[in-house]
């Protein structure tokens, strides 16, 4: 990846304890690949060029913040630390925002938009018969056969966040299970004297609670994570060779895109993608048409009549946000009347489908905390009032 016009080099100080902290992620979201092992994914070869999104459609656009308080769209980027906002209009750029100090070429770090674009390769697998959502785990990755956790799981439990798993998100603990976790796949420091892991080894240690399999929504980034590995076994390539056989150039991508490796070559798969806006919006597009005819057809529309509310709300965790969603293979479908499909990632990372209204929204962006609720909220009622306004 190149340095911009835009961006100053690298930070100083910045390293594997830092990176993802504000103000130096608006540069290290943008240069994964400078700071943890990483593969390409290749963009298709293109001949011709792609008429850029207006910048000034959406200007002055009202948005109503949490606590009844209003605000103009670009505002509301601008403080909530976006980097990017790419709209698509049945099929075409529409609107186009960017932070002063970003650069819309430069691949951005999606965090856990990555599990959705997982979840699609799998569909295609499936499709292509083979891969069964329905067979064990074990199927796939033998070594699984004595996990507590992933031993009697289905691909259904994993695709689903169904697994019956003994682990807690804790983005900002610096110890316990989820520091293990980030350092076994290379984005932390390995503390002297400690083990330095790999994420196989990993997965097979995590533990698991008392409830079957399938009953209950239990959001687990290494649920994506074994997600990949079993893409990978079933595929019979790397991640990163099978997304851009099977995905990333058959759809048409403009940019090449990256993803994060383990120390053994294992993508991290659950949040090691990087990729355009522009790209992602074309991915959304694709899932917003049924496929395209690259995803199969059923495995898209599952997306929106699959899930389980049930297991959903058996989770206690509701999104504020979303009250109404329901989880299916890496994609949230929102429940409201325009039916919308999203791929949310931490950090402020977003693809959001809004197939009433033939509207693909992407936001990019370098937020401070991993989750904030006020913002999240905030962005989802963007969302519907920029489908409304085009």
């Amino acid at each position: 990846m190149t340095t911009s016009a835009f961006e100053p080099g690298r930070p100083a100080g910045t390293d594997l304890s830092n990176w993802r902290e504000a103000p130096q992620n608006r540069w290290t979201f943008r240069h994964a690949g400078e700071l943890v092992p990483s593969a390409r994914i290749r963009a298709a070869a293109q001949s011709e060029s792609e008429p850029d999104a207006p910048t000034k459609t959406l200007d002055g656009l009202e948005v109503e913040l949490p606590g009844g308080a209003r605000s103009d769209l670009a505002a509301l980027l601008f403080a909530s630390r976006a980097d990017e906002l790419l709209v698509w209009k049945s099929g075409r750029p529409a609107y186009h925002w960017t932070a002063p100090d970003s650069d819309p070429r430069e691949p951005h770090l999606l965090f856990s938009v990555s599990k959705s674009i997982t979840a699609l390769l799998a569909g295609i697998l499936e499709g292509q018969g083979r891969l069964d959502p329905q067979a064990p785990v074990t199927t796939y990755v033998p070594e699984m056969a004595a996990s507590p956790a992933y031993g009697s799981a289905s691909v259904r439990d994993v695709l689903d966040m169904a697994v019956s798993l003994e682990f807690e998100e804790s983005y900002l603990d610096p110890g316990g299970a989820f520091a293990r976790y980030r350092r076994a796949m290379l984005w932390n420091p390995c503390p002297p004297g400690a083990a330095e892991g790999d994420l196989l080894t990993f997965l097979a240690t995590l533990p698991r609670e008392a409830h079957p399999h399938g009953m209950r929504y239990h959001y687990a980034s290494p649920n994506a994570d074994l997600l990949g590995i079993i893409v990978e076994r079933a595929g019979g390539a790397p991640y990163a060779t099978l997304l851009q056989a099977l995905l990333w150039q058959p759809m048409g991508a403009r940019d090449d895109a990256f993803v994060t490796l383990d120390r053994r070559g294992a993508a991290r798969a659950a949040g090691g993608v990087s990729a355009t806006a522009r790209d992602l919006a074309r991915l959304g597009d694709l899932v917003r048409r049924g496929g395209g005819g690259i995803v199969p057809a059923a495995f898209v529309g599952d997306l929106w009549r699959g899930g389980s509310r049930e297991v959903w709300l058996a989770a206690n965790d509701p999104f504020e946000s979303m009250p109404d969603a329901r989880y299916r293979s890496q994609w949230y479908a929102v429940g409201d009347p325009d039916d919308c499909l999203c791929a949310i990632g931490i950090h402020g990372q977003w693809i959001f489908i809004n197939p009433a209204r033939e509207t693909v929204i992407v936001r990019l962006a370098s937020q401070a905390l991993p989750l904030d609720d006020a913002i999240k909220l905030a962005t989802v009622r963007s969302f519907g009032v920029i489908a409304r306004a085009l």
